[in-house]
């Protein structure tokens, strides 16, 4: 319990951070967006709390927006997979025979591909010659990132909801419950999505934390959200040759990945115990 608390008290402030960012904007009197190059490199100080980057933008308004877009991804990206996966592994265990090994072999393909280098080229792929909004409008990268990692993170959950599907399909009150004349819809709806419940939680908080950290290593590569919308990954990217002289420009945007990588991590820690 103390861990879930940790983690979700983590979260529960990064989101209320976000939220709030455009109030501590107005109290700060700064945009996170327009470049003021007389104030560049500006150290921790009162008018700037985190300091100022390369274009003089404030770090902790930047912080702040780029949490609205690391949690956008996360969590988007965690729901799309699993569902996608939930799905695809109760009707592998459902209907069993072809369908089941037509599923499991074709998550077994997607287990075999090397995720990353995958993930570095469907992201610079241009989605505007299918239609999509093309890379550069935050909206359209954000969705971009959200189906790429959705195709790939639905794999995990998918063999483990067929698994504890399959252990609670062979269960005697299952069995009973046929026998009473249950339709096949009531079985799955009272008994098996709710036996799924407990490990797709778990699942689900660690889908994100890995989401979070696939789009900023996107970012970071170039490759995820275009600035000047600001994301942790692309602010690491302009930080890191200001490691030795502006510190406080990579520092920051490292420790938010860190936390709520570690947030997400400790909520499915204190799921899987409960």
């Amino acid at each position: 319990m103390i861990r879930l608390a940790i983690g979700l008290t983590l979260l529960g402030l990064l989101a209320i951070a976000a939220v709030v960012a455009p109030m501590v904007g107005d109290a700060l009197g700064h945009d996170a967006f327009t470049p003021d190059l007389f104030a560049r490199f500006e150290p921790p100080s009162a008018t700037h709390p985190l300091g100022t980057d390369d274009l003089g933008r404030d770090i902790l308004l930047r912080l702040l927006y780029g949490a609205r877009v690391s949690l956008a991804v996360g969590l988007a990206a965690a729901l799309a997979a699993t569902t996608i996966g939930t799905a695809a592994g109760v009707f592998a265990a459902w209907r069993g025979g072809i369908a089941d090994a037509l599923v499991m072999r074709l998550a077994d393909f997607m287990l075999a591909l090397p995720a990353l280098p995958l993930l570095v080229l469907l992201a610079a792929a241009d989605p505007s010659r299918i239609g999509l909004p093309a890379r550069g409008e935050a909206a359209g990268d954000v969705m971009r990132i959200v189906v790429i990692l959705a195709l790939f993170g639905w794999v995990g959950v998918a063999r483990l909801a067929r698994a504890a599907a399959l252990a609670t399909l062979s269960r005697d009150h299952v069995r009973a419950a046929r026998a009473l004349g249950a339709t096949e819809t009531r079985i799955l709806r009272r008994h098996v999505l709710p036996a799924l419940l407990p490990p797709v939680a778990v699942a689900t908080a660690l889908a994100c934390a890995g989401a979070i950290l696939a789009e900023s290593t996107l970012s970071f590569l170039g490759l995820g959200i275009s600035p000047p919308a600001p994301s942790w990954g692309n602010m690491l990217a302009n930080a890191q040759e200001l490691v030795f002289s502006a510190p406080w420009a990579a520092v920051w945007p490292g420790l938010a990945i860190m936390a709520t990588v570690a947030g997400c991590t400790l909520v499915a820690d204190g799921l899987r115990r409960r």
